[in-house]
């Protein structure tokens, strides 16, 4: 028999990558969508920060369906 080739650390480790990755994604987005629309620095700012927030409530609601 083959064994899995991640232990469960390097697994969650992974996943935990992941997770800030789709965070980041969800954060960038919004902010570059800021940059298109020509908004200000300021505004940029707090729609990547907006954006980051609204990931984490995204990841949150994932986590607690699927678990």
């Amino acid at each position: 028999m083959v064994g899995p080739s991640l232990t469960e650390e390097k697994r969650e480790n992974g996943m935990q990558r992941l997770r800030y990755g789709f965070v980041g994604l969800v954060g960038a987005s919004a902010g570059l969508t800021a940059v298109q629309a020509g908004a200000s620095l300021v505004i940029i700012a707090l729609a990547a920060c907006v954006g980051l927030v609204v990931g984490g409530a995204l990841l949150w609601y994932l986590d607690w369906s699927l678990s």
